[in-house]
């Protein structure tokens, strides 16, 4: 049996940007529309989407009123959230309230207190220890702004189709409780937690935290 190869995050998904949206629903299903609702009214907030990827929730948060930085590891997935946004009205560097950055979420590459709001969806899952990312976000968010993270249950990598044939990015398993802590322990306030459930079994763990 041919041994599948492990790549790092930027790596990975730079090969399997192209075929990405097909997961879309898969993806969507995680959340269950539990995620948008707890940030209210987005009207002209500023928001940091880190892990943008192809823009699943950059774009959706753009429809709302926001003003999105979209960053992502992967040069290749932000070139793919840009295509989509210019084919909905937006320029070929951003527009419709989008600007993509090619950065590090351990490393966020703003000054401190620039965005309103961070959110960070299936993004600690390839994290070894998001401490270093939350601090982060701690940083760049306003006095008051409003963390959204989700943790998702899982232990083992899915297998990702790419147009040079099946991979595996690199990714961890973070305990809800661990992830839970890691936030407390950054003088974050934990406002709302969510519990996204299939057959009794939680599939993904949404917070949204305060600084």
């Amino acid at each position: 049996m041919k041994k599948i190869k492990v790549f790092d995050s930027a790596e990975g998904y730079n090969l399997a940007a192209r075929e990405y949206d097909k997961k879309k629903a898969y993806l969507d299903s995680f959340e269950k529309k539990q995620l948008l609702p707890l940030l209210g009214n987005l009207t002209g907030r500023k928001i940091l989407d880190v892990g943008a990827g192809t823009g699943r929730l950059a774009i959706e948060l753009s429809k709302l009123g926001a003003e999105v930085t979209a960053l992502d590891v992967s040069e290749e997935m932000l070139k793919e959230l840009k295509r989509k946004n210019s084919a909905r009205g937006g320029s070929a560097l951003g527009g419709k309230n989008i600007v993509t950055i090619v950065g590090d979420a351990e490393s966020l590459p703003f000054r401190a207190e620039t965005f309103d709001i961070v959110v960070a969806a299936f993004l600690i899952v390839h994290l070894k220890d998001p401490r270093s990312f939350f601090d982060e976000a701690y940083r760049v968010l306003k006095s008051g702004g409003i963390f959204l993270v989700t943790n998702i249950n899982q232990k083992d990598p899915p297998k990702i189709m790419t147009k040079e044939g099946e991979i595996v990015i690199e990714s961890f398993y973070h305990r809800p409780e661990k992830v839970r802590e890691i936030l407390e322990s950054l003088a974050f306030g934990i406002e709302k937690k969510v519990f996204v459930k299939e057959n009794d079994v939680w599939v993904n763990q949404i917070i949204l935290a305060r600084k």
